[in-house]
């Protein structure tokens, strides 16, 4: 120790000695005057050059060889990674679900173009690198602590195998919890073959992880055009395997086997649909006497609405655009256009920030909620100009036009929460006057001759599943409430259900609930029998009639 304070004073003395030096040349140069009409002479700029000191100290590693020795007890063993691998790996690999799509470190080659074999030798399927699995697994793992109460539906059901026979056609978001929905329905006996509803949200790593499985899926994170719809028909069209169920999210796979495999699509058994935008398109067929088959409304079911559509959407609105943006909201004037579930769960989390914001309605009665909440229902005109951040969730189309566009401020945040693309006219945003910019992933700079530009997000895609993450538990409701309406379909005596569309029967949607109780050790009271009498109700439920608003 004494040698390494000796060192330490013999350094310190010649930094001493440095700045003493330093002080000299700055004198020397301070006593040089130029006049304004003349230049300083090279000779003496050389000369204040010269006497800047030229050390170079010499760095000395000190080692303490007691740590030293402490930390050589624990060894890296092979097979088991160090810490620091474990910090490269997770500050580097996108693995996770926001950034497991293009990213530099990825092979560009087109997912179509490779030729990839999991371990079983099949190369039914196309993701975008069948090496991520094992990350995909992970992520997976992850997903089922927190939705145990699928996992306990998995558990409770696989020795009967409700599913035996099925074969689901699917088209959702790829994420570890729809995985944990696609693997729940496998050991419950059906086979699957899936691909994705957004060419954005799909994890690449979760995807590889079913392929890996046994799963035929056809999605990576990315996609194109081209490349969405001819994932949807390596789904369906594939030798040997005629699909009997449908699990939709959007209507675009229903839609595609509706128009190109009629044969194919008269053969169903049951579609299942969870959004929106597909329910719209399934009450469309049945109302014009197309619709060949029978439907579950999964979207408007309670445990959906209620759950789904509310609480995730309140929760990960932020999460999507602080990914984004890194936009702070308190003080931002904020348009929520719509306010059903889905806009009430973002205008919840937006003024709990501290943003200022508007709504704007179709519906009276939804407007009336929004006043008796305290927001302002407007015309979205009437604050075009003035607003930093518009957000769509109407599940309509053109909600935010091309002219309202050009009325935008600069910087202004436009951003979808509906299902669909359509909301935002992102069409008429690509025209040769106007220039865009990716700034980072899901990120574009819409760019207006004069300099003005529009923050335009996922590509007026659905924000929360295209740039971030959603809350687990509440897809675990939405999952089971899937399950069961596939088991409910496949497993009805013929002529229960025409060909129509349906709502969620009621003692199902309060199964759901109760499955979830257990996470918050919630114990539910018990009616008497003389209650239950008085109300007129079935001890064991359902507690509400049809036509109860929750």
């Amino acid at each position: 120790m004494s040698e390494l304070v000796g060192e330490a004073r013999a350094e310190l003395k010649q930094a001493s000695k440095e700045v003493k030096e330093s002080e000299n040349v700055a004198e020397k140069y301070s006593a040089m005057t130029v006049s304004k009409n003349s230049e300083m002479n090279m000779g003496d700029l050389s000369t204040v050059l010269s006497a800047v000191p030229t050390h170079k100290p010499v760095k000395k590693q000190i080692q303490f060889v007691e740590d030293k020795q402490e930390f050589s007890r624990f060894p890296t063993k092979t097979g088991r990674r160090s810490l620091s691998r474990s910090i490269s790996q997770s500050s580097t690999d996108s693995y996770s679900s926001a950034a497991s799509g293009t990213d530099s470190s990825d092979d560009e080659t087109s997912p179509r173009d490779k030729t990839q074999v999991n371990a079983k030798g099949s190369s039914d399927f196309c993701v975008k690198n069948i090496k991520q699995a094992e990350f995909g697994r992970r992520e997976i793992e992850i997903a089922e602590q927190d939705m145990s109460a699928l996992i306990s539906l998995r558990k409770r059901a696989q020795s009967e195998k409700p599913l035996a026979g099925a074969k689901i056609v699917g088209c959702t978001h790829i994420t570890a919890q729809t995985a944990v929905l696609i693997e729940t329905l496998v050991a419950l006996g059906a086979q699957c073959r899936w691909t994705a509803c957004n060419i954005y949200s799909t994890q690449n790593e979760v995807a590889a992880a079913l392929a890996e499985s046994g799963v035929a899926v056809f999605a990576w994170k990315g996609e194109s055009e081209d490349d969405f719809w001819w994932c949807i028909d390596h789904c369906v069209n594939t030798e040997g395997w005629q699909p009997n169920m449908i699990l939709d999210d959007g209507g675009d796979l229903t839609h595609w086997m509706y128009k190109k495999y009629p044969n194919v699509f008269k053969k169903i058994r049951g579609i299942v649909e969870e959004s929106v935008t597909g329910v719209h398109r399934l009450y469309q067929l049945s109302k014009a006497g197309k619709l060949c088959v029978p439907a579950m409304n999964v979207n408007d079911s309670v445990t959906k609405q209620k759950f789904d559509n509310l609480y995730c959407c309140r929760e990960s609105i932020l999460d999507g655009l602080k990914r984004t943006t890194d936009v702070m909201f308190g003080g931002k004037q904020v348009v929520v256009c719509g306010y059903g579930e889905v806009g009430k769960g973002c205008c919840a989390a937006l003024k709990a920030l501290g943003a200022i914001v508007y709504i704007t309605e179709i519906d009276p009665i939804c407007a009336l909620q929004a006043c008796m909440d305290g927001f302002r229902v407007v015309k979205l005109c009437e604050i075009i100009r003035h607003v930093d951040v518009i957000i769509t969730c109407t599940g309509n189309k053109n909600v935010v036009t091309r002219d309202q566009l050009d009325r935008m401020k600069n910087g202004s945040i436009v951003c979808n929460m509906g299902h669909s693309n359509t909301e935002i006219d992102v069409a008429s945003l690509r025209t040769p006057e106007l220039t865009w910019e990716r700034v980072r992933s899901q990120v574009d700079h819409v760019i207006w001759p004069d300099g003005k530009r529009v923050i335009l997000l996922a590509e007026g895609r659905l924000l929360n599943l295209s740039c971030s993450t959603v809350p687990t538990f509440v897809l675990s409701i939405t999952a089971t409430t899937q399950a069961l309406a596939l088991i409910e379909l496949y497993n009805a005596p013929e002529g229960r259900y025409k060909q129509d569309v349906y709502l969620l029967p009621k003692k199902m949607d309060e199964y759901v609930a109760s499955l979830h109780l257990a996470t918050f050790d919630a114990h539910l009271t018990e009616l008497s029998d003389e209650q239950a009498k008085y109300l007129g109700l079935n001890k064991n439920g359902p507690f509400k009639p049809n036509y109860y608003r929750y």
